[in-house]
C-alpha cells in the first residue's frame, strides 16, 4: 500500500485546512483509514480513524473541530480541520491498516497553525 499526504501549511488560529491522502496498491475499501499526527518531541498519536463500513472515532481534542472522510470510488481519506489551535501543530501522517494487520505509513505532511 503506497499513501501520498498532502494539504499541510500555515495556518492562522481558528482557521481551516484539509488533509488528503491518496492509497494504491491494495482495494482500498477495505482498509481502516487513519490520520495521527507528531508534535515535535511528542510521540505520534491517533487523531481520527475511519473504517471500512464509513463508522469513525475520534480523539477527544478534535472531536467537534476535526471531521475523517473516506471515498473509495476515488482511493483517498480526507482530515477536515476546522478552528485550528496552535497546539494541534505537528506533521500529519495517513495511516492505512487493511485486514492482515500490517500498517501502512505515508510521508507526513506539516501542519503549522501560528498567528
Amino acid at each position: 500500500v503506497q499513501l501520498q499526504a498532502s494539504g499541510g501549511g500555515l495556518v492562522q488560529p481558528g482557521g481551516s485546512l484539509r488533509l488528503s491522502c491518496a492509497a494504491s496498491g491494495s482495494r482500498f475499501s477495505i482498509n481502516t483509514m487513519g490520520w495521527y499526527r507528531q508534535a515535535p518531541g511528542k510521540q505520534r498519536e491517533l487523531v481520527a480513524r475511519i473504517y471500512s463500513d464509513g463508522s469513525t472515532n475520534y480523539v477527544d481534542f478534535v472531536k467537534g473541530r476535526f471531521t475523517i472522510s473516506r471515498d473509495n470510488a476515488e482511493n483517498t481519506v480526507s482530515l477536515q480541520m476546522n478552528n485550528l489551535k496552535p497546539e494541534d501543530t505537528a506533521v500529519y501522517y495517513c495511516n492505512a491498516l487493511p485486514p492482515w494487520g500490517i500498517n501502512y505509513w505515508g510521508k507526513g505532511t506539516l501542519v503549522t497553525v501560528s498567528s
